[in-house]
């Protein structure tokens, strides 16, 4: 393997480029990242210099949005809402109760592993 060299100053500095394909990622995806980043460093630097982190955040984020779907869904049918135009303080107040156990479930199981 032959690397080229650029000079800056006194020093040669390799010519390195991580082929990496821009790709948004949302919430579950950069908490994600930042437990890589924090917890598991070498996991980080080997998927990052290989290019192959991006595409792991968005599998990761793909899976967490679906499941939370998934799991309001299931949640919505075992504990049914109040009626929003009798209440619908009470009403937010369960989906918001509703999101955040989902939420939490997905973290643990997808994101924080």
């Amino acid at each position: 393997m032959e690397l080229m060299y650029h000079r800056k100053g006194d020093y040669l500095f390799p010519n390195l480029a991580v082929k990496d394909e821009p790709q948004t990622i949302g919430k579950y995806g950069m908490l994600r990242r930042t437990y890589l980043k924090e917890n598991h460093k070498n996991w980080y630097q080997s998927m990052l210099m290989s290019g192959r982190l991006n595409q792991h955040l968005a599998q990761i984020e793909e899976a967490a949005e679906s499941r939370v779907e998934t799991l309001l869904d299931s949640l919505n049918e075992k504990f049914p809402a109040p009626s929003k135009e009798k209440d619908p303080l009470a009403w937010a107040a369960h989906q918001n109760n509703l999101t955040a156990m989902a939420e939490e479930i997905v973290l643990k199981e997808l994101v924080y592993n």
